[in-house]
Order: structure tokens, then sequence, then C-alpha cells
């Protein structure tokens, strides 16, 4: 089992990478020359790329962000629906998951 301070020091150096990746994202979207129609083209195709991947990033660090916070408040690693303590297989797959398995989107229903 993890301590929260190895999690918080995973969950930082996430966002470190993210925030390299984003700078890189941005001053690639940013260093572009003036082209010929077909290269502005095969460029702009590029850029969506560059964005989306920009827009995941900033998802990814938003959650971290959260997960820092639970930490702060000491509630890391527990589900924020619930209350129940978050398997720790799911934190080592997830560590940013604020859900237990149950809760998670997207998670079917308990059978009744």
């Amino acid at each position: 089992m993890k301590s929260t301070e190895t999690r918080k020091n995973e969950l930082e150096a996430r966002r470190a990478q993210l925030s390299e990746r984003m700078a890189q994202v941005e001053s690639e979207l940013e260093g572009h020359e003036e082209k010929d129609w077909d290269d502005a083209a095969i460029e702009h195709e590029s850029d969506e790329v560059l964005e989306d991947l920009g827009q995941s990033a900033q998802s990814e660090m938003r959650a971290i962000d959260a997960a820092l916070a639970r930490i702060e408040a000491g509630e890391y690693g527990y589900c924020v629906t619930c209350g129940e303590r978050i398997d720790e297989a799911r934190l080592d797959l997830l560590p940013a998951t604020p859900f237990c398995r149950e809760h998670a989107p997207g998670a079917k229903a308990p059978r009744q």
C-alpha cells in the first residue's frame, strides 16, 4: 500500500509532465509560419490534434489538482459519493480518481 505522501509526489510529478506538454503544445500552435494552401490545410489538421491533446492535459490537470486538494483535506482515497475507501489497485491505475469502482462514471449499477 502506497503512502499518501508517495501518491502526492506521483500526482505532482504527473502534473509537471502535463504542464510541460501543454507548454510544448502552445509553443507548437504559436510557431507556425505562413504556408501555401496545401501546407496550411495539413497544419490545420495538426493544430486540431494538438488542441485536443492540450484539452486532455488540462482536464487531467484539473483532476490532479482536485486530488491534491483532497490530500490536503485528509480526504484522499475515499469515494466522494459514498465515503468508502477506494481500492488500492484502482488508485494505482487512476491516482486522481475521486470515485470507488461502484460510483465511477459509466459504472454499471449493482445487481439486486
